[in-house]
């Protein structure tokens, strides 16, 4: 089957930094569906991988962790779904990925895809929603504030992949004040879009933007990416008892500077529950389930920023190369082999 992949981990723009690859179709073990791959969308996550983990067996390394298709064969102790049926996952950091005709999958790690999109538009969405979804309700616990509190949320970095998702869960699902930061006009507009109640600009001082909408403090804040950059603001913005959560990885983290006001702070990784095989494992399954009615109802809408056409390694080359400048919105989605 046709796959893309990769040997040595390389800049993008090295003509093997990704490359079109045949590899035998994979065999469903016990809890597997084997999936016909329609549609992926690029994450941060692939960059980062493809730059730190080299192949080691002789094998090429297949990329992706979002993908939308159609079950092709269930293994034996599967019961959810079957053969025809229309998914969307995010998948496993630990096994092969989603940059290939056919995919195993853990069914307990799969949703139902939503029934108002098509391929492209819904495989922009399962890495991204289960993120926010875990940052905001698992981690932060926002559902047990104290609903009399004007609860405020800064988001940093709320026009990228898990931001769009993010600021749209957290504006219709909530009911705290949404603060986005967006550094680019159209990033701003789109964030404005997505229902975030003020954005400010986190190429200034995040205080100063937070003052100019009228917000001396928040109760909680989320570092989506470049944390290293704002890192050491954080503990003022918040007041005494917040939250601090982060997905990326600063160099450095003192926290020292968050035990004056008693600031907890949250790791998110939405990959920890399939590596660890955690006894929330199928949480993630009913979490797709969730957005997809909510996508159908349409209270969530997709975050498709740019489709970059076929599913093969030039045009995977171009999403990598756009997600590593930083100058991304929403997610980048290819579609078809």
């Amino acid at each position: 089957m046709k796959a893309i992949g990769y040997f040595q981990s390389l800049p993008i723009d090295r003509a093997d930094s990704l490359l079109d690859v045949d590899v035998a179709e994979p065999t469903p073990g016990d809890f597997d569906l084997l999936v016909e791959v329609k549609a992926i969308s690029v994450n941060p996550v692939d960059t980062k991988v493809r730059l730190r983990a080299a192949s080691t067996d002789g094998q090429p390394r297949i990329l992706g962790w979002d993908a939308a298709g159609v079950v092709r064969a269930a293994g034996p102790k599967t019961g959810k779904f079957r053969p025809g049926d229309k998914v969307w996952y995010a998948g496993d950091v630990t096994r092969a990925g989603s940059n290939s005709e056919l995919q195993l999958v853990d069914e307990r790690i799969v949703g139902p895809m939503p029934a108002s999109l098509d391929y492209a538009a819904a495989a922009a969405l399962p890495l991204t929603s289960i993120t926010a979804w875990e940052l905001l309700f698992d981690r932060l616990k926002v559902q047990t504030a104290d609903p009399t509190r004007d609860n405020t949320l800064l988001v940093i970095g709320a026009g990228g992949g898990v931001g769009s998702i993010l600021v749209q869960l957290a504006s219709k699902l909530t009911g705290w004040t949404i603060v986005g930061t967006a550094s680019r006009e159209a990033t701003r507009d789109w964030v404005r879009g997505l229902g975030a109640h003020h954005v400010i600009d986190h190429a200034k001082p995040l205080a100063q933007g937070l003052q100019a909408v009228g917000i001396g403090q928040v109760s909680a804040a989320i570092g989506v990416t470049h944390t290293d950059d704002y890192l050491a603001q954080i503990p003022d913005l918040l007041e005494a008892e917040g939250q601090f959560a982060l997905i990326d990885d600063p160099k450095a983290l003192d926290v020292l500077a968050f035990k004056r006001k008693s600031l907890s702070l949250h790791w998110e990784s939405m990959f920890t529950r399939s590596t660890f095989r955690t006894p929330q494992l199928a949480r993630q399954g009913e979490i797709l389930r969730r957005i997809a009615e909510l996508v159908d109802r349409g209270v969530i809408r997709s975050t498709v920023a740019e489709h970059y056409g076929t599913i093969n390694a030039a045009n995977l080359k171009r999403a990598h190369a756009l997600l590593e400048s930083g100058a991304s919105r929403g997610k980048i989605v290819l579609e078809g082999f």
